[in-house]
């Protein structure tokens, strides 16, 4: 950063300048100033290309930040997606379960008053055949007294 340099130069040699009688103004050496002056010169354009490319970078490497940024924030909200996704799977899931479990029960109940309807069916069936039977013999048997 020579230009600073220079610039302190300048500085210095307005401060060290005499001064003009009755006013503020101040005596310095035009040549020497116009040298520091032309100095400045050549030197401020590699200072300002030096200085574009760091704020070139410093753009650069904001965007990639963005970017960056952009790109954590989609991956965590289709994070979020799919957890939620997998909760409604999960709770889908459970729900089918009760539902199966619910059906399972009910047909179990079917089964078993199907089982017992039959059950009576027969025994019916078996008490009027052996009330006939019963009836026979007791005829059977008043005939023989």
């Amino acid at each position: 950063m020579e230009i600073f340099t220079l610039l302190e130069t300048l500085e210095e040699i307005l401060e060290k300048s005499k001064n003009v009688p009755f006013s503020t103004k101040g005596i310095v050496d035009k040549e020497e100033i116009l040298d520091i002056i032309k100095e400045i010169r050549l030197k401020l354009p590699d200072e300002l290309k030096q200085a574009k490319w760091i704020k070139e970078e410093r753009n650069k490497i904001l965007v990639e930040a963005q970017k960056e940024a952009e790109d954590i924030i989609k991956e965590a909200e289709n994070r979020i997606i799919s957890m939620i996704d997998e909760h409604e799977i999960t709770k889908k899931a459970y729900e089918q379960k009760a539902q199966i479990i619910e059906t399972a029960n009910e047909m179990s109940r079917e089964i078993s008053k199907g089982t017992k309807d039959y059950a009576d069916n027969v025994l019916e069936k078996v008490e009027a055949v052996l009330e006939d039977a019963l009836k026979t013999i007791q005829n059977n048997r008043n005939e023989l007294k």
